[in-house]
């Protein structure tokens, strides 16, 4: 149901849908206390009241209805979302035929016509493809439906069953992940809250002292404290469930973020974490989803770990996520290099030292899901490890999922008996910055590993076996088409011409053997058709709409303004009122209708391809600078719009459809509208 903003002065708003009068909502600040309301919740946190005016008391059935589209609709995007950010689409695209780099984006030879010269865009940030000669689009939903041939529920479950995520749990009530009637938003608040309530503690509470002693020997700096959001949960069982009373959340919410635990001896909730500094775990739309513990050292014993982190909740997946990457993916995209260190205090330091572009693991080794995340921001990844034996077998284990990915991989190992954070204290970051730069290459780093203490040259068993461990790992890397002149298909050939000469093997050999060894490990993906000339594409016909709808897709913080003049029932173009009617609903229930929300708001992939078409030509017209246009486009709406009530009144005049009296005033009321229109300004 389409809603239009009709009046706005200071801090009430007033909507109405369809005619109809709304409630007025003042969206207050959040006070210090944390304060909300339980029974109107808010994305900001703060509560709201109607304004006073004669038309509030009368409805108030507003906010429930954006509530309940929120909730509704919300719980659907939810598993989208999930399965989205699980899903790379450089890779799954990359399945089907072969793409490589071409500055931000990787270009292929288009499966749905006959493409001679790549025409097929991937865009990892936006986690789109778009073909500029068959005008196809969309994203990873959208790939899958017209590979397989299939329609977006099978298209959704396939690519959820790829990432490892169930759906049938869910229930068919529940497809988004709502939990006992609450929605993933509330989820996400609560743990905004719980930060916030840690990291209060940790700077103002006198129980944190040991805690701010503890950062302050390992030299973190009170700015880092607060741009990290570090924590201090104090030894208390019951601090938490204690501070959670009186909120809008309650402790099955704060179990569900894991930050509160059952007793099953007592039935009695407890505070998961206690006599810890927390480090804050932010996903990478910088919302806080899990939480990092580590034991002070006064409280350290044999039978408490020395670090945790949150359990796998709704929110958090460990093996789907990086420490620091909400402050790091900015640097990340611009130098297109990550460095990835181990602990949470690493990073730190390292962000200290002037090194913005670093992430940590979670406690767990990089996996496949790790590695996809990165590729959407970097081009090569430096990997720091500790130099002990475990350390140079953790790079082998995840050698093949980089060489895989076509990652650059480079390997830094530390003296022993230093973690990244005490090399960086004692030897200063310039030290650190010089032997990033020495961090030898990963398939480098594989052949010493491989060749360990034999010799290559000498033509024996266990040299030709090495000679196969490296060439199957040179296998798994997408295969490159002849004549290839890209930085990784030089890379390859350098790398078998060193291969050739440590193993005294013919190269011409070395690549025949990798052609097998890929034949072998790859089985050609097979594409459907495209779609027919029959086909229903959406479109939108009428050019003014459609730089509207580009318009919005840029800013669309506009879209409330805008509502006060144009309702959805005053467009033409049925797909273009359809795409704006949904950008109203979002926004009226406090859900930016970015061009990330909205391709997961539909599932036809026509009209997901349309999105991105409109999205792109929207970039390349001025991106946000775009709005400025805004008011000419308005003008040009109203102009329009009379012009059309014009001639829809001359038809009526014509076809005499008002008695004489009415035809001589309306004939009186054109006439003036002709004078003042021409008159001079």
């Amino acid at each position: 149901m389409g809603r239009r903003l009709v009046e706005a002065s200071g801090n009430f708003v007033c909507f109405a849908l369809t005619g109809v009068a709304a409630r007025h909502y003042n969206f207050a600040s959040v006070e210090d206390d944390g304060a909300r309301d339980p029974d109107i919740p808010s994305e900001s946190g703060g509560s709201r009241k109607t304004c006073g005016c004669d038309v509030c008391p009368q409805f108030s059935f507003l906010m429930e209805t954006s509530q309940e589209f929120s909730v509704s609709q919300g719980t659907a995007f939810d598993t989208k979302e999930q399965v989205r950010q699980a899903t790379d689409i450089v890779e799954l695209v990359g399945q089907s035929i072969p793409l490589r780099r071409q500055g931000r984006v990787y270009v292929g030879l288009c499966p749905w016509h006959d493409d001679t010269k790549p025409s097929l865009q991937v865009n990892p940030e936006r986690q789109t493809f778009k073909c500029w000669v068959c005008d196809l689009g969309g994203d990873v939903f959208s790939f899958m439906m017209r590979r397989e041939g299939v329609e977006f529920s099978e298209a959704l479950s396939m690519l959820a069953e790829r990432a490892g995520i169930g759906l049938s749990s869910r229930g068919s009530g529940d497809p988004g992940g709502a939990v006992a009637g609450r929605s993933k938003q509330t989820l996400f608040r609560a743990a905004a809250w719980a930060e916030d309530e840690y990291h209060r503690c940790l700077i103002f509470d006198a129980a944190a002292e040991p805690a701010r002693r503890y950062l302050a020997e390992r030299q973190i700096s009170e700015e880092s404290i607060r741009r990290f959001r570090l924590g201090f949960a104090p030894e208390s069982w019951s601090w938490l469930v204690d501070r959670v009373r009186g909120t809008e959340f309650t402790t099955q919410d704060l179990e569900r973020i894991g930050l509160v635990a059952t007793s099953s001896k007592t039935g009695q909730p407890y505070a998961r974490f206690r006599g810890r500094v927390l480090f804050s775990i932010r996903d990478t739309q910088d919302r806080p989803i899990a939480m990092g513990g580590r034991i002070l050292p006064q409280l350290a014993d044999d039978r408490a770990a020395k670090y945790i982190n949150s359990p796998e909740t709704p929110l958090f997946s460990k093996s789907s996520q990086l420490y620091g990457l909400n402050v790091a993916r900015q640097a990340i995209s611009q130098s297109r290099h990550a460095i990835v260190m181990e602990g949470y205090t690493d990073c730190i330091a390292a962000v200290q030292a002037g090194l913005e572009n670093v992430v940590a693991v979670l406690g767990t080794a990089l996996g496949p899901r790790h590695v996809q995340l990165l590729s959407r921001y970097a081009d090569s990844v430096t990997l720091v490890l500790d130099g002990d034996e475990a350390g140079q077998r953790r790079a082998n284990e995840i050698l093949d999922l980089f060489v895989a990915s076509s990652l650059d991989l480079r390997v830094l190992t530390l003296p022993d008996g230093l973690d990244p954070c005490d090399y960086v204290l004692q030897e200063g970051a310039q030290r650190f910055g010089a032997i990033l730069a020495e961090a030898v290459d990963a398939l480098e780093h594989k052949v010493k590993v491989a060749t360990g203490d034999i010799d290559p040259a000498d033509g024996s068993h266990a040299a030709n076996r090495a000679l196969e461990e490296i060439l199957q790992t040179l296998a798994k890397a997408p295969p490159l088409r002849s004549g290839g002149t890209t930085a990784s298909a030089v890379r390859e050939e350098q790398f078998l011409a060193r291969i050739a000469r440590r193993f005294r093997v013919a190269e011409q050999a070395l690549r025949d053997r990798l052609a097998v060894l890929r034949r072998r490990g790859r089985r050609p993906a097979t594409l459907s058709a495209a779609p027919s000339a029959d086909s229903p594409k959406s479109v939108i016909a009428d050019p003014w709409e459609r730089e509207f709808i580009e318009i919005l897709l840029q800013q669309p913080e506009a879209i409330t303004r805008i509502a006060e003049q144009i309702g959805p029932e005053q467009l033409s173009d049925v797909v273009c009122r359809r795409i704006y009617t949904r950008c109203i609903e979002l926004s009226a229930a406090g859900i930016p209708a970015d061009f990330d929300r909205l391709i997961l708001e539909f599932d036809d992939p026509e009209l997901k391809s349309l999105l991105v078409d409109l999205d792109e030509r929207g970039r390349d017209r001025g991106g946000r600078d775009l709005v400025q246009q805004l008011p000419d486009v308005l003008n040009s709406f109203r102009r329009r719009q009379e012009s059309r009530q014009g001639l829809a009144t001359v038809a009526a005049l014509r076809e005499h459809q008002f008695d004489e009296t009415e035809e001589v005033h309306i004939l009186q009321q054109l006439v003036e509208e002709q004078r003042a229109r021409h008159q001079p300004k």
